[in-house]
């Protein structure tokens, strides 16, 4: 065995996630989508139909590559976090109305990727972090999570019974991988799902996740929801529950007070708001927290293809250099600010029309540090 991956638990990450692989955004490679009506990758399967196999296993074995993996190691960066979607082991999920007249709309195939992406990890010395991003009836309405404008997740027991089920057939397939540091068991539930709903299901995934995967080799990692992370004030600890993660997302392009901020308002934010807010997690939750997603991302037009404006761009009426100066205090206040945390995880990889969404383009144009060591 590799001795990079002797002694995981407890282990800082810092990362970057590989959105828009295994669970396809349209704003992340609207290529993909040109001329369909299709959101999200539920309505592009649907649309597409049979042809749907074609296009997305060419997308899978070109969109992130072994030398992307080779790319990423060189830089430091020591772990990946994978979105996968509830379809990944093939056609026995529970039918929505979405799905129209098609029972498994879904492409099959996802596990062969992700197993080659296991083999790359594991041959360059990366961690995995797998996440469940998309969950059977939608757990926010956002594209991201299936079925955009749809959040029934939490409305029926198959829903939520079949994405234990999924968590349980990762643990299964890949506790004996070296690779894998953690599984996350849900990704942004939306903000209105009731605390003490999630908190049971949280607790049932970690239960279902230790059948295979022992709390020295795996974190079980659980997102806040978008609720303050006082919510979970004394839960998941210790000895019930070891090497158990808190996941919160960090984002300044969303609400209407982040998106009217100058670029100095965003680095004051992150130097100040964010850090001092790290600091009380911390206290909190002794120091098991990662920022599991963050970008240099302050135009919300770029990251959503439908939201309505007006959008006051931070960095409008800079020239090349100005913008360029802008972009690596963000980054670097927000790499302050994150480093207090366990981990990291920066999104996207890769992107095909936003830079400030893309890391290997905010590393090529200076915006980021080219070594993470």
């Amino acid at each position: 065995m590799n001795t990079y991956f002797d002694n995981k638990f407890g282990k800082k990450l810092r990362g970057v996630n590989l959105g828009s692989w295994l669970v396809i955004e349209k704003w992340m490679v609207p290529s993909l989508f040109d001329g369909l009506q299709a959101t999200d990758e539920t309505s592009y399967c649907v649309e597409l139909g049979a042809c749907a196999k074609h296009t997305l296993k060419h997308h899978w074995n070109t969109f992130i590559t072994r030398a992307d993996f080779a790319w990423i190691a060189q830089t430091g960066i020591n772990a990946v976090r994978i979105p996968i979607g509830h379809w990944l082991f093939g056609p026995d999920y529970p039918y929505h109305r979405a799905y129209g007249e098609y029972a498994h709309p879904f492409v099959t195939g996802g596990t062969d990727i992700l197993d080659r992406a296991f083999g790359w990890a594991e041959e360059f010395g990366l961690h995995v972090v797998l996440d469940l991003h998309a969950a059977p009836g939608c757990q926010n309405g956002f594209d991201h999570g299936g079925i955009k404008d749809i959040c029934e997740w939490h409305t029926k027991e198959e829903y939520i019974n079949y994405s234990l089920l999924v968590l349980e057939r990762l643990a299964e397939r890949y506790h004996t991988r070296p690779a894998l540091h953690a599984i996350a068991v849900l990704n942004e539930p939306r903000w209105d799902i009731p605390t003490d709903l999630l908190k049971k299901y949280y607790t049932d995934a970690y239960y279902r996740i230790r059948n295979y995967c022992k709390p020295e080799e795996v974190a079980v990692v659980f997102n806040d929801g978008f609720r303050p992370y006082t919510e979970y004030t004394g839960f998941f600890t210790e000895p019930e529950f070891s090497n158990v993660v808190f996941d919160i997302h960090r984002y300044q392009c969303f609400v209407r007070e982040d998106i009217d901020l100058d670029i100095y308002g965003h680095i004051q934010k992150t130097v100040v708001d964010w850090k001092n807010e790290a600091d009380e997690i911390n206290r909190d939750r002794g120091l098991w927290t990662y920022a599991g997603e963050w970008s240099l991302g302050i135009n919300l037009k770029e990251v959503s293809l439908w939201a309505d404006g007006p959008f006051n761009h931070a960095l409008q009426g800079m020239d090349d250099f100005q913008t360029t100066v802008a972009y690596r205090a963000y980054a670097a206040a927000q790499l302050a600010t994150f480093e207090k945390y366990l981990g990291w995880f920066f999104w996207s990889y890769k992107s095909e029309t936003t830079p400030a969404w893309c890391f290997r383009e905010g590393v090529n144009r200076g915006w980021l540090p080219d070594r993470f060591l």
